[in-house]
């Protein structure tokens, strides 16, 4: 029986790793199938991997039917056993609605990959969805971590080296920016935007690496563990 099945974690636990892997699996034992994936971090039409891994995929748009992707393919005689969908916090509710009519319909498995929820917390309309409807919702086992060593569990965005908690929900970024503290720009230039995992203290701390290192240079030895509203780069108010 096809299965829908939900991979969830934060940035950099692996999933789209394991979106190539599954993908390698699945054609080795000789069945087909389609890679789709939506704003990847290589660009358009991309599923590529923080470990370097990198293939091509069917861009999702917002006007992607995946019904009709499937239909069109089989018509042709093309075999499609099973989709690889990364990114899919991207996909609308709609469209996962439609590959569930996949899964129960025309017998495709389909294999979602995908942050649950957003910066603020919030959960990815798509990423609802999946939860919602998935016969399987599975958490990745490896762990991204926070700057601190601790299990990162929240996603955090970063604007030159700052958390930020307002904003849209989709911002191009990457996990590097947000570490890198001289990524952060300078006068004259467009603000950075980042991305960064943190265990849950130091997201409503709002501390994140840049922070920590900037605090830590700044010999600040105290008797209990700074909170963000202490450095003046947190967008913090000082009580």
């Amino acid at each position: 029986m096809a299965e829908l099945v939900f991979f969830s974690g934060t940035m950099d636990c692996g999933k789209s790793t394991l979106a190539l892997q599954m993908d390698y699996n699945h054609r080795a034992r000789g069945r087909g199938g389609i890679r789709f994936s939506r704003n990847d971090r290589a660009g358009g039409s991309r599923i590529s991997s923080r470990l370097g891994l990198e293939t091509d995929a069917v861009e999702v748009t917002d006007h992607t039917d995946f019904w009709d992707e499937v239909v069109t393919r089989r018509t042709r005689g093309q075999r499609v056993d099973y989709l690889i969908c990364d990114e899919a916090q991207f996909y609308s509710p709609l469209q996962v609605e439609q590959l569930a009519r996949l899964v129960d319909e025309v017998d495709v498995d389909v294999f979602a990959f995908g942050i649950t929820a957003d910066f603020r917390t919030r959960l990815f309309p798509g990423s609802q969805r999946l939860i919602e409807l998935a016969d399987r919702v599975q958490v990745l086992q490896v762990e991204a971590l926070c700057w601190c060593g601790r299990r990162a569990t929240h996603n955090a965005r970063t604007v030159d080296g700052v958390m930020v908690m307002e904003g849209a929900q989709v911002v191009v970024g990457d996990v590097d920016m947000a570490l890198d503290p001289a990524a952060a720009g300078t006068e004259g230039q467009l603000p950075v935007v980042g991305y960064e995992t943190l265990c849950r203290r130091h997201y409503m701390r709002r501390v994140t690496a840049h922070g920590a290192n900037i605090m830590a240079q700044q010999d600040q030895l105290l008797p209990f563990e700074t909170d963000a509203c202490l450095w003046r780069g947190s967008g913090g108010t000082a009580s």
